[in-house]
């Protein structure tokens, strides 16, 4: 029988970790511990255990951190979002600016400049412009529920994943990400689909008919809505999407989705219109951002304007530059810095987000962009850029993962006078700064909150 994990009493919270847990000690042991912060005095139920560190859960508290703040969002605690809402805002970007710090001397080892303070976001709720949900027919129960050892009629949920197990999604009833109209459509909808007996998804034995819906909304006042479905029932599906149509006339893009796969993506899905166009617009500077159901967008509008615009200063352009922007998605960077530049090429993998891009610069009168599809390190080689021409600038704002060795070398070989690198997983930029190191210089860094309350951070860095 397997050896039960102690309780260690009376341990005072001494840090913030990574992935928004914060830190304690025990001895020499370093524990991770979620949804407590630095000066909380706390019982910890160890649930993991390593050699050198732990994981554990808070099981009761002495006494809380005067740092602490009150979370506003009845679902924390149990939510896998928005996990630092206990902390004061001003703690929050100042850990952010250390966790890019860190990342950058740790991983990176890199010789810094000083680091610009972060920009915090203005916005610190509904502040999203995309909000995906789940529907699930076991939903999450809270450990009050399971206590109760009550039966639940209704086990159908409509919300998000709980982190690391796949089947199991918390039921939502107020998100403070989005503005409305964003709770009351998922509210409507799963009113809808259990008055109607529409079956929610079982994720592990793919069947159902409601699989997810996607939220977009603009600053423009539009509104899309996705609809997933796993099965094929037209009768239903129509019923539900003239029900929405009906209920909220604010909706101008009513899209739906058949999806049989065993994932969730929807990059290789056919989108049909049920009602309104295709696509909402977003607007930033004067300039136009078409925005289909497949499309990169920063989802903090606001603040990706503050993120371009630094990208666009750090760029440094005069008129004069061949500017490549790497993973250009629909071209938002590479149209709002086109009109200081002489030429930009924009490289993205979605052939649907590039499309996307054209039309952006056909409908903001940009002449002097041009944007190819394929996967990066394929598409970027020394042919291409023979064919293209050398580049004076390159922007990469590329995924989570960071950029493909095959890429660095690339960027590498081509000698542009600078390289601006946009990240929002500074770790992953480290790495790759190590490598472009040896060609380079970081001379400025700037953090950039796109995401208040979690311990995500956007991070712009330039180097010649």
């Amino acid at each position: 029988m397997k050896k039960a994990l102690p309780l260690l009493e009376n341990i005072t919270v001494t840090g913030i970790a990574a992935e928004g847990k914060a830190i304690a000690k025990y001895n020499d042991l370093v524990i991770f511990v979620p949804f407590v912060v630095p000066g909380d005095v706390v019982d910890i139920q160890l649930t993991r255990k390593k050699h050198s560190y732990a994981e554990g859960q808070a099981v009761h508290f002495h006494s809380y951190s005067p740092q602490r703040a009150t979370a506003f969002c009845k679902h924390y605690g149990v939510c896998g979002g928005c996990k630092w809402q206990i902390l004061p805002y001003s703690e929050q970007i100042r850990y952010k600016q250390q966790q890019v710090t860190d990342n950058l001397t740790r991983i990176g080892k890199l010789s810094l400049p000083e680091i610009t303070p972060i920009l915090g976001s203005e916005k610190t709720q509904y502040y999203r412009n995309k909000l995906e949900y789940t529907f699930s027919n076991k939903r999450w129960m809270t450990w009050e529920e399971v206590k109760s050892q009550q039966q639940f009629d209704n086990m159908n949920a409509l919300g998000f994943h709980i982190p690391n197990m796949f089947d199991k999604v918390l039921d939502i009833e107020e998100c403070w990400l989005q503005a409305d109209p964003s709770n009351r459509i998922r509210l409507s909808i799963k009113d809808f689909c259990l008055k109607h007996q529409y079956s929610f998804f079982d994720l592990r034995r793919q069947t159902g008919l409601m699989r997810n819906i996607i939220i977009r909304t603009s600053s423009t006042g539009e509104v899309m809505l996705i609809v997933v479905f796993f099965e094929d029932d037209r009768e239903k599906i129509e019923a539900l999407l003239r029900y929405i149509t009906e209920k909220f006339p604010e909706i101008t893009s009513l899209l739906y989705i058949i999806n049989r796969k065993a994932n969730d993506t929807i990059t290789d899905q056919t989108v049909h219109v049920f009602a309104g166009r295709d696509h909402i617009w977003e607007t930033m500077e004067g300039l136009r951002f078409k925005i289909g159901a497949k499309s990169f967008y920063q989802t903090n509008s606001e603040q990706a304007y503050r993120l371009y615009s630094i990208v666009r200063e750090f760029a440094g352009l005069t008129g004069q530059e061949l500017v490549y922007d790497l993973y250009t998605g629909t071209g938002t960077i590479a149209n709002f810095v086109a009109r200081q530049a002489r030429q930009v090429i924009g490289i993205e993998y979605v052939p649907e987000a590039i499309e996307d891009a054209k039309t952006n610069a056909e409908v903001n009168r940009i002449s002097n962009a041009r944007f190819f599809a394929g996967d990066m390190k394929d598409l970027l080689n020394g042919d291409f850029i023979a064919r293209y021409g050398r580049p004076d600038v390159i922007i990469t704002d590329p995924p989570r993962a960071g950029m493909h060795d095959d890429v660095i070398a690339t960027i590498l070989a081509a000698e542009p006078q600078r390289i601006v690198y946009v990240s929002c997983n500074p770790a992953t930029q480290a790495r790759d700064l190590n490598l472009l190191s040896s060609k380079y210089t970081v001379r400025s860094v700037q953090p950039v909150d796109m995401f208040p309350h979690t311990h995500h951070v956007e991070n712009v860095v330039l180097l010649n």
